[in-house]
């Protein structure tokens, strides 16, 4: 691992019978970075933080949380970390203060003592404070479970898909805290769903099926591509993927919102030929622009070419 790793893991492995969650995950995470873990439902993501934060044991492989190994030393990494899991987790009935309260209170703390460090983020639900958090809006709720992973002043943030089921504002109002978080010296790991917010990140992994697929920046990833990459839409799009599937010079087809994402099998694939055939299938208003790749791009070719190397084995 890297001199400056302040996470490690190496050849994590575990599984639930004959289902593998994780398949020899290795990673390292440097001091004060936000790194993230993207990938769909079911890839290892919360499998794996559930170990990192020592409330699972791994099959195989070690890991260390700053200093502290997972294994030897869980009553210290859980003194020392803050949690925030994807299903919100406090206790409903209580208010929001009596929830800040009670777990600034298990770790030996108060709210004034550490105020310092929820200021920005609980002061837009403090007007709030007497409000059960079991009718707190889902972006209220998700600043009610920082507040509490950050009232004992930890080291290391994990937080397990946090922005899952909030509305956009509130996405971005988060990741724009986290930023905050990490000038303040804090260390974050990540996960999420969406694969826009992997711009929000320093590094990403990229995960499916229990396995990192990559890990790097969010523009190297979008730069490695290597192909090239067309917007197409038409005016009947609920027949484009199927006509652009069944044509020999397609690599790959994705929808993506109101238009599809088109890859050729080489780069002397032009616009003009992809219009020409959609033509010649009696499709109309047919738009087609060169695109640079997203991270999503990178991350559906990345599975296509996973998938085809399992199947040739």
């Amino acid at each position: 691992m890297d001199d400056k790793s302040y996470i490690t893991a190496k050849d994590i492995y575990k599984s639930y019978g004959e289902t593998k969650a994780l398949n020899g995950v290795s990673f390292n995470v440097n001091k004060n970075e936000i790194f993230g873990f993207l990938g769909p439902d079911g890839s290892g993501k919360t499998t794996l933080f559930r170990i990192m934060i020592t409330l699972l044991l791994a099959d195989k492989g070690t890991a260390h949380m700053g200093p502290w190994d997972i294994r030897k030393d869980y009553k210290t990494i859980r003194r020392s970390i803050g949690y925030m899991p994807g299903r919100f987790s406090l206790y409903q009935d209580l208010s929001v203060e009596e929830n800040l309260n009670f777990f600034a209170t298990i770790f030996g703390t108060t709210i004034d003592a550490n105020y310092h460090l929820i200021r920005d983020i609980y002061q837009q639900i403090e007007p709030f404070k007497t409000r059960r958090a079991g009718n707190l809006s889902g972006g209220m709720k998700q600043k009610l479970a920082l507040s509490c992973a950050l009232i004992h002043s930890p080291d290391i943030l994990v937080l397990d898909e946090p922005t899952t089921g909030v509305d956009a504002v509130s996405r971005r109002e988060f990741w724009e805290m986290l930023g905050r978080l990490r000038e303040q010296g804090i260390t974050i790991l990540v996960s999420t769903p969406y694969m826009d917010e992997a711009t929000q990140c320093d590094r990403v992994a990229l995960m499916q099926k229990g396995n990192i697929m990559t890990i790097d920046k969010p523009s190297n990833i979008s730069a490695g591509f290597g192909l090239p990459l067309y917007e197409v839409k038409a005016g009947r799009m609920i027949n484009l993927l199927s006509a652009l599937r069944e044509w020999e010079k397609t690599h790959s087809i994705f929808s993506f919102g109101q238009a599809a994402h088109f890859t050729p099998v080489n780069n002397r694939v032009s616009a003009q030929m992809i219009i020409d055939y959609l033509r010649d299938k009696g499709f109309s208003e047919i738009i087609v622009n060169e695109i640079s790749a997203s991270i999503e791009d990178s991350f559906m070719e990345m599975m296509m070419s996973s998938q085809s190397a399992q199947n040739e084995q």
